[in-house]
């Protein structure tokens, strides 16, 4: 294959890796139609289609597939070389992207990169909200955040937060009509704000300990979020009992605004760590971005 035919393939991983024209066209900063030219200029060229088209979707024929297999790992390793000339700069550069969850990325993440990117101008950082369990390498993050329970055994880890636990809360207006609960398996007689997994589509159930026995009650109501802030909005609104991180319920537990309530039932939690593949070490960026992140007791 003549070498100008590289981008061709290019598209053709971008629009493969991506599922679909849309996003790999604002991935490129290109139009969708110019990569669909693209796409059957190569198919006409290899003499095979590569992608099956529909109204709906796009997906990858067995010759697509069998590409894939056969060019994506090559291309992430002359990256991953291009990215290592960095090293030769005198200071860190380079983009990272970082996959976590919502609350992850408001009370660990964005305090310390405040601190950080003002004395590396040449570290561009892209945080992803991403409150699933997101597979980084095959999503192609740098990073991702998760508590230190849920880590991946095969990736390294470093802890850039505290424990924490989370605060069952509501309104005055809420518990002005219903009792408090006086134990976990009350919340079944409550209405409760519930949260649902993306990546599982699970609903989340509520953990609790008496006496390190852990407690999980599975609680039912008018509404389901994925994203904490709202479910904490939600309850504020007085339209149920939420379950959420403790630091953010704080303020409005001062002002008086909700009602905490089974405190004592609550347990603290290992707290975000930050995981990644061992290719990542290497990058003098990536390491100055660890050691800003990391949590210092």
């Amino acid at each position: 294959m003549a070498r100008e035919n590289i981008k061709d393939l290019l598209v053709f991983l971008a629009v493969a890796r991506e599922g679909g024209f849309t996003k790999a066209a604002a991935k490129m900063g290109v139009s969708q139609s110019a990569l669909s030219h693209t796409i059957r200029q190569l198919e006409a060229q290899l003499g095979v289609r590569l992608l099956t088209r529909t109204t709906r979707a796009v997906s990858l024929t067995e010759a697509g597939e069998r590409l894939l297999a056969g060019i994506a790992s090559h291309f992430d390793e002359i990256e991953a070389q291009v990215d290592a000339l960095n090293d030769l700069r005198e200071k860190p550069a380079g983009t990272i992207r970082i996959t976590a969850a919502d609350y992850a990325i408001s009370s660990v993440l964005w305090p310390k990169l405040q601190k950080f990117l003002p004395n590396y101008p040449d570290i561009k950082v892209e945080l992803l909200l991403d409150n699933g369990l997101t597979d980084i390498v095959t999503e192609r993050y740098d990073a991702g955040v998760r508590m230190g329970e849920q880590l991946a055994k095969d990736m390294i880890s470093a802890r850039i937060g505290p424990d924490f636990r989370f605060a069952v809360v509501g309104a005055e207006s809420y518990f002005a009509e219903h009792a408090e609960p006086t134990s976990p398996q009350d919340l079944m007689h409550h209405t409760c704000i519930n949260y649902r997994f993306p990546t599982s589509g699970g609903l989340w159930a509520w953990e609790f300990e008496e006496k390190g026995r852990e407690i999980k009650i599975r609680v039912d109501g008018q509404l389901t979020f994925n994203n904490i802030f709202h479910a904490l909005d939600a309850a504020l609104a007085g339209l149920g009992v939420a379950y959420v991180p403790e630091e953010i319920a704080q303020p409005h537990l001062a002002a008086g605004r909700l009602r905490r309530v089974l405190e004592s039932w609550c347990p603290y939690w290992d707290g975000y760590y930050l995981y990644y593949p061992s290719r990542r070490q290497s990058s003098p960026a990536f390491v100055a971005l660890v050691e800003a992140l990391r949590h210092r007791e």
